[in-house]
């Protein structure tokens, strides 16, 4: 037990003393402190998100845990589900002096752009009206598999999703990936979650309504069930 103890404590402590570039620079909070760099690791790149003062509050932990913990739980989680996602190299969390800090260390999801600027950058420009739909529909399984597993998002937009294009003699092949998974947990209904996370969806992307119907029709079919009744989520 003391020597788990020691090594837990010497893995912290060398992801928090790393550094690199800041891909996220330290935003000080009134919880705390939080930020991002990007590190060579045994030759491969990984991002190191380090935060104190960062805490979630639920019926299990009333006096608040760690984030990164929850993160790195959801990572996990939607790997086992089969969703894309960065892989967790490590995560991990100590009480210091009285204040909380947590490690997040995910694996580069190398050639991903987030969604949202794909979309800014002329993606409906450059893609038939075929190749956007495959997009959705892609998303549409993506999604489903999560709520499937009974497991929310809890802060979808189109930046958390993230696309990579792969060009083949067929033509161009889409990968999709969700981050930010900061406020991700399970739920005991899927259609609580699956409503929950198409809501935020829905309030925070442009896509035209014959979009949303598109993805929607796709959703609904991989999840085999409507989560719209009466015209209402």
């Amino acid at each position: 037990m003391e020597c788990a103890m020691r090594r837990a404590d010497q893995l912290f402590s060398y992801w928090w003393n790393t550094s690199g570039p800041w891909v996220e620079e330290p935003n000080v909070r009134r919880s705390g402190t939080s930020g991002v760099q990007r590190v060579l690791h045994n030759g491969a790149t990984v991002y190191v998100k380090r935060q104190t003062g960062h805490l979630f509050r639920s019926l299990r932990y009333p006096l608040g845990r760690p984030t990164t913990l929850r993160e790195g739980r959801a990572l996990t989680k939607l790997l086992q589900l089969g969703v894309n996602a960065p892989q967790p190299v490590y995560y991990g969390a100590q009480k210091i002096k009285g204040i909380w800090h947590g490690i997040l260390v995910t694996k580069d999801l190398n050639g991903f752009q987030d969604l949202e600027s794909w979309y800014n950058q002329g993606a409906k420009n450059l893609f038939t009206p075929k190749q956007l739909n495959d997009v959705l529909e892609i998303l549409a399984s993506l999604m489903a598999r999560m709520h499937l597993g009974r497991w929310q998002h809890g802060c979808m937009r189109s930046k958390h999703i993230f696309i990579k294009v792969h060009n083949s003699a067929s033509g161009p092949e889409f990968d999709l990936a969700l981050l930010d998974l900061e406020k991700s947990h399970g739920r005991v209904s899927l259609l609580r979650a699956a409503r929950h996370d198409i809501l935020q969806l829905r309030r925070h992307s442009n896509w035209s309504e014959s979009e949303w119907q598109h993805f929607l029709l796709h959703y609904e079919k991989h999840l085999g069930r409507p989560i719209i009744t009466q015209g209402r989520f």
